[in-house]
């Protein structure tokens, strides 16, 4: 088990140290891979591997709060932030190996390999996931559109 600690330190001190995920690491070329790592009162660790063109639609991880690392690779980012009476904010932003990034719940994003070669990513998830909301963009702002469930949809 890994030891409680905040989610940015989990991830970048597994990201860094490949001899502990490799010999785990797997590619589909159909969906992305993921594998659950650890999983305890404080938190849940996930590996993932990103084939180039792979990548999620636009997400929240629920009232989750977190952190995912870059450990090979590059990924983008796109975050949407929607309030009431303020206009969508879209940003983007190219992810490198060492990167990470930090969230809290209901941070709206999508992640994609949008390079020519694989990525891997850890992500950390406090407390561990139990919905994800996906989302779509519509002229008339983010529209919510589905909810998964841990041990059900994952």
């Amino acid at each position: 088990m890994v030891r409680p600690g905040s989610p940015t330190s989990l991830a970048m001190a597994l990201a860094a140290h490949p001899e502990r995920w490799r010999p785990l690491l797997d590619y589909r070329t159909d969906t992305r891979w993921y594998r659950l790592l650890d999983r305890n009162p404080y938190h849940e660790v996930w590996l993932l591997s990103w084939l180039p063109g792979q990548g999620t639609d636009l997400h929240d991880h629920g009232s989750a709060s977190g952190a995912f690392a870059i450990a090979a690779g590059t990924l983008t980012e796109r975050v949407v932030a929607a309030k009431p009476g303020r206009p969508l904010v879209e940003v983007t932003r190219s992810l490198e190996t060492g990167r990470c990034r930090v969230f809290g719940p209901h941070y709206v994003h999508q992640v994609t390999n949008t390079g020519s070669v694989p990525a891997v990513s850890v992500h950390v998830y406090s407390p561990g996931l139990t919905v994800m909301n996906r989302y779509c963009l519509e002229p008339s702002g983010l529209c919510h559109v589905a909810v998964e469930q841990a041990g059900v949809d994952w």
